[in-house]
């Protein structure tokens, strides 16, 4: 299971790499060197020609003042196996031949010096570049783990990151996906809302201190001035953004009347300040600087790509930064009417990039013109790299089904478009350390299962019946994850001699129904209205299936914890549930627990 999470944090990598060096031959060159930029008279055959003065062996005087190396060439078309040749009036002078590096795609990832004979060593050109901002960090020890060439100034931008904020998938990625990147060399920012809504949530806001660094932003009419939080944890700068529109009672997005009014004056917020914060906060004594990389997280931090194009590289200011939308759920755009664009502070030129035309069938009436402006659609048109969180997913979006009405403009996209599924943080769901189960065990040794399934079935009032199935339910109630699908087949599902518990909130019909139903099924049935960490953590060791209905789901996390608890995910084949690694996981997982109290009811399922 280790191994699949590596893999996933090789994918990222591999992306970054990718992602960074998008651009010219010529741009990836000086990107990775930090050189000015390169003629092409020194150049033959793919090689590019390095000047350097040598040092008399006996004297240790050079041949040039200074004894500075000079840089000429670019890297040419030419195949790179053919022997570098140089120009013939330079052939008597020493110097240094830089051979590209390539991946299997044909890109250029590197480069290695080359002497004029072939009997020195070759000089790996990355080991003391760091002046770009990129540098070559040292390999992470163990057979299975990635070894990571360069190290970039990683900028998230999110609505929520866990421990901090967080109601679903997003929250969980962004928390513990920059950890995983910092451990592996790479220098990362986190910007999110600074959320107050008078509950204990706040408390984990408490050792982010004030830097004292307080800006205005030019939008909705006027100046709002914004303030910045910082908390150095785990090798990563959480930086929050702070203002009165984010402290309210509610979730990040809304309360118990729905969805905030002026979330997008929120986000426009947070947008704005994640573009200044890599420039103005000397966080650990420098600022992050412009050479970074935006990863830029659904509809809320869509505005960043079209910032950075349309506000910041017109100026030559951040001209060499990226930008990747990740897109996590791709129903959720930002749509607002076509008058609050003039809010959003862009040149009105940059409207098309935003301009958005609802179908005739969706307009309210037959005067309505169906303009809008869809914060999502300008990230999808000015981001460098677009990237979903599976592979599944990426195809679906690009489809009439799938697209909510974007698909066109992501297939134009395709050769920028990439899924990466989703990995999990192995040290929190560990079945054989995690803190908040009644018993441990490991994929060896099963035992300590049962012992959770016994102690969940105390905790819920439920029978002590080990031999009974038990199947679990975690997530939101909407119609997204198909909870209207459960409540139809919930009086044929608990005919059956099987025990069911679901966790969750969202819409209150469902909540209702989940209380109706626990009174009518006392013996068989259990709904936790709410979320409790520990409580999804328990139910997903305790639970012999775990139940996911959804309609469709970009990725899906919880069947990855299932998989890791020995609980078998059944599922609706979609987006991330659609993942066929997940097959040979689980068939796996089933060979292990053959012989257990439950046995016979997983071999049934099976």
């Amino acid at each position: 299971m280790e191994s699949l999470q590596v893999t996933r944090l090789l994918s990222w990598k591999s992306f970054l790499n990718t992602a960074a060096k998008a651009g010219t031959t010529r741009f990836r060159a000086t990107t990775q060197l930090g050189f000015p930029p390169l003629s092409k008279k020194a150049t033959k055959n793919g090689f590019l020609m390095i000047r350097r003065s040598f040092t008399n062996a006996s004297t240790g005087s050079g041949s040039s003042s200074g004894g500075t190396d000079a840089v000429s060439g670019n890297i040419s078309s030419h195949d790179s196996s053919s022997p570098p040749v140089e120009d013939e009036k330079d052939e008597n002078k020493p110097g240094y031949l830089l051979g590209q590096e390539k991946d299997g795609s044909g890109l250029v990832i590197g480069f290695h010096f080359i002497p004029p004979s072939g009997d020195h060593e070759v000089i790996d050109s990355s080991k003391d570049i760091d002046g770009y901002g990129v540098k070559k960090i040292e390999d992470v020890e163990g057979e299975d783990k990635a070894q990571t060439r360069v190290s970039y100034n990683i900028v998230f931008v999110t609505a929520e990151a866990a421990p901090y904020s967080k109601t679903g998938g997003l929250g969980d990625v962004c928390g513990s996906l920059p950890v995983a990147l910092a451990a592996r060399g790479h220098r990362v920012m986190v910007v999110s809302p600074r959320y107050f809504n008078g509950t204990a949530a706040d408390e984990n806001f408490t050792l982010a201190k004030d830097l004292g660094c307080c800006m205005k932003i030019c939008c909705f009419g006027g100046e709002q001035e914004i303030a910045f939080f910082h908390e150095y944890r785990e090798g990563v700068d959480w930086v929050f953004v702070d203002h009165p529109s984010y402290h309210r009672p509610g979730n990040p997005y809304g309360d118990i009347n729905g969805a905030f009014g002026d979330n997008q004056f929120r986000y426009t917020l947070l947008c704005y300040a994640a573009c200044e914060a890599p420039l103005v906060l000397p966080l650990g004594g420098f600022t992050y600087g412009e050479k970074c990389i935006f990863l830029v997280n659904d509809w809320h931090a869509g505005l960043v790509p079209v910032l950075l194009a349309s506000k910041y590289r017109p100026h030559g200011v951040y001209k060499d930064a990226r930008s990747i939308l990740v897109i996590h759920n791709l129903s959720h755009q930002g749509v607002e009417p076509a008058a609050t664009y003039k809010n959003l502070g862009l040149p009105s030129e940059w409207y098309g990039a935003l301009e958005w035309v609802f179908p005739t069938w969706a307009r309210t009436h037959a005067l309505d013109t169906g303009e809008a402006v869809n914060v999502l659609k300008g990230a999808i048109v000015t981001a460098d790299r677009l990237l979903t969180v599976s592979k599944g997913y990426s195809w679906e979006i690009t489809t009439v089904e799938g697209g909510y009405g974007l698909h066109e403009i992501l297939s134009s996209r395709k050769s920028v478009l990439n899924g990466i599924t989703n990995g999990i943080d192995i040290t929190e769901w560990n079945p054989s350390s995690d803190e908040h189960i009644a018993s441990h065990y490991s994929i060896d040794d099963l035992s300590g299962k049962v012992q959770c399934k016994i102690a969940l079935q105390k905790e819920l009032g439920l029978p002590i019946r080990p031999d009974c199935p038990l199947i679990g339910f975690i997530g939101r109630l909407d119609y997204q994850k198909g909870i209207d699908l459960i409540r139809l087949a919930a009086p044929e599902i608990l005919a059956d001699d099987i025990q069911f518990v679901m966790l969750g909130s969202g819409d209150p019909q469902f909540e209702s129904w989940m209380r109706d139903t626990e009174a009518t099924y006392k013996d068989k049935y259990r709904g936790w209205v709410g979320f409790n960490v520990p409580i999804s953590h328990r139910i997903t060791a305790g639970c012999d299936i775990l139940l996911m209905p959804s309609r469709f789901e970009p990725c899906g996390l919880n069947q990855l914890y299932a998989m890791r608890y020995g609980t078998i995910p059944v599922v609706h084949a979609t987006g991330g549930l659609r993942w066929k690694t997940s097959i040979h996981l689980l068939e796996k997982a089933v060979v292990k627990v053959q012989g257990g109290p439950f046995c016979h009811y997983q071999k049934k399922a099976c």
